[in-house]
């Protein structure tokens, strides 16, 4: 008989209903995907990266389909947090959702700069839309104007230089900060070790993969950026490496895994690796149901699995169960990105005709 599995989870201080967020970037700024499902049904909602000043991005085209997932040059395009917070932080409140406000910068002053602004911004908001907001993700993987366009989070002094104005900044609200760290490095515990050690309450693991895709007939990047970042059923390996090796470096961490989560199993092997929670990303591209999909799975595979609680897998315990056991996985993960791979193709495809991203759900339905 199958077990009901208690979902709750922990990152960090930080309480949630279950583990499954949604990744910065692939949900909007907002409520969005409200059309969609219900929201407060996630652990939390991670919105677009904010700046302090509104942001262009880059120029088209910004999205590409890959062997394996997609490019994508978006640029960070943001209308600041001061707008932000007047147009789209009541509406997630309204959703009664749990808020990660993921922030970004080009220098140590931008990062200090947009907490300093957050922070009044909370002060003079409800106090619905206040309690709305319960962490502040840093995306670190910016170029720092003031070290030779370097990214923050491609050393430990980059990111000091990040999370020290910010954290500082933020200190009145007294919300957790975490470190959303980059996977373009030769030693990725080495520069977590620097996060935590400048008081990041936790790490997000992992930001993209740099790439690039060229016109063979022309030489010519294929994205208005230049080069871009993957995502997708790509980096999900990736991801389960970054988090495994972090958490067997920093046992007490709290980390989030992020990185091609299409599906309850993706999402079961992150958190086996020994993330407390993970995110759902470009798979929202395709089927803006995806994290809510991904969570139903994550719940069916545990209740098939025999657990109790999440807590029996979250953060690594999987490797530290004995007892009972377990039955074989049930979805197989490669053949779910393999569908994911189709949809981002066919996803593209749409965008550059035009349609709104938020109208493009694909007729395939789902893996598993």
């Amino acid at each position: 008989m199958a077990t009901s599995t208690d979902m709750a989870a922990r990152v960090g201080e930080l309480s949630l209903p279950n583990p499954v967020m949604t990744a910065s970037g692939t949900a909007g700024h907002g409520a969005e995907l409200g059309a969609y499902f219900d929201l407060s049904a996630l652990g939390a909602v991670v919105v677009k990266s904010l700046s302090a000043e509104p942001w262009g991005g880059n120029p088209a085209p910004r999205l590409l389909p890959v062997a394996a997932g997609m490019l994508n040059s978006v640029g960070l395009q943001n209308s600041g947090v001061d707008a932000w917070a007047r147009e789209d932080l009541p509406a997630l409140a309204k959703a009664k959702t749990r808020t990660v406000v993921s922030v970004w910068g080009r220098s140590a002053a931008d990062y200090a700069e947009v907490g300093r602004r957050l922070t009044e911004a909370l002060a003079i908001a409800s106090t619905e839309q206040r309690s709305t907001v319960v962490a502040v993700e840093a995306n670190i993987s910016c170029p720092n104007l003031e070290d030779r366009q370097r990214m923050f989070s491609h050393s430990a002094e980059g990111v000091a230089a990040a999370l020290g104005p910010l954290m500082e900044a933020l200190k009145a609200t007294g919300l957790p900060v975490w470190a959303k760290l980059s996977p373009n490095v030769t030693d990725i515990v080495a520069i977590a070790g620097a996060a935590l050690g400048g008081g990041a309450a936790a790490l997000t693991l992992v930001n993209t993969l740099m790439g690039l895709a060229l016109d063979p007939a022309t030489g010519l990047p294929r994205l208005g950026g230049g080069g871009g970042g993957l995502s997708g059923p790509a980096l999900h390996a990736v991801a389960v490496k970054a988090v495994y090796e972090c958490r067997k470096a920093f046992p007490a961490a709290a980390i989030v895994g992020v990185g091609g989560v299409n599906s309850g199993y993706d999402a079961a092997e992150l958190l086996a690796a020994g993330a407390d929670a993970v995110q759902v990303g470009t798979a929202t591209f395709v089927d803006p149901r995806a994290p809510l999909r991904v969570l139903e799975e994550l719940r069916a595979w545990c209740s098939s699995q025999g657990l109790a609680s999440i807590s029996e897998l979250a953060g690594g315990h999987a490797a530290t169960r004995s007892g009972k056991a377990r039955a074989a996985p049930s979805y197989p993960a490669n053949a779910s990105n393999q569908v994911e791979v189709v949809k981002v193709m066919k996803v593209v495809k749409v965008m550059k005709a035009g349609k709104e991203e938020a109208e493009v759900v694909t007729a395939e339905g789902h893996f598993g």
